[in-house]
């Protein structure tokens, strides 16, 4: 019978495992981003505030629109379809010793679309001619592929807004003097 230590030591997994198995989730993590969607989700947030007349000057005139009391609800839409090709292999009638007859033979490959449609409806809500509050929507849901596609329809606007940068830092110190004695350059 083994003893409860040697049963922990041989069920938990070891420190390196844990490491690798975290570096591993963190790189299918990044390999699933997507800057144009951060950029929708971004947009979110930094276009409240912007006045109407911006908003109309970037985006341009809304497919529709209607008022409520002092509130104005503008929406966008932006469709793409995507046709994707490949090839499957045909199956063809059988030959066998130049007979009609026998088993199947590949003949070739026949090409196939996968055709995917991307839709997005942006809609801006404005109290008092200001974007109050950015929503995005559409037939599919608003996962990473939507958001990509609500993109074009903020882009123009997003050069507007400015970008968020990361906190510079403190300036490197400078170097001591060494006590060599230094040669003037020429």
């Amino acid at each position: 019978m083994k003893s409860m230590a040697s049963r922990l030591l041989t069920t938990t997994p070891s420190r390196t495992g844990k490491a690798i198995l975290l570096g591993a989730a963190a790189i299918a993590l990044a390999s699933c981003a997507n800057p144009r969607a951060d950029q929708a989700l971004f947009a979110q947030q930094a276009f409240i505030g912007m006045p109407k007349q911006t908003l109309l000057s970037c985006a341009g005139v809304p497919e529709r629109s209607t008022t409520i009391e002092n509130m104005e609800y503008f929406t966008y839409t932006s469709n793409r379809i995507v046709a994707y090709q490949s090839y499957v292999p045909y199956m063809g009638p059988g030959h066998f010793y130049g007979y009609g007859y026998g088993y199947p033979y590949y003949s070739g490959f026949a090409p196939t679309y996968d055709l995917r449609s991307f839709s997005c409806q942006a809609t801006f809500t404005l109290r008092n001619g200001v974007v109050e509050r950015l929503v995005y929507g559409g037939p599919e849901g608003t996962g990473p592929s939507q958001l990509a596609q609500c993109q074009t329809i903020i882009e123009n606007c997003l050069a507007l807004v400015p970008q968020q940068t990361p906190q510079a830092s403190a300036p490197a110190p400078a170097p001591a003097p060494s006590s060599a004695p230094q040669v003037p350059v020429r």
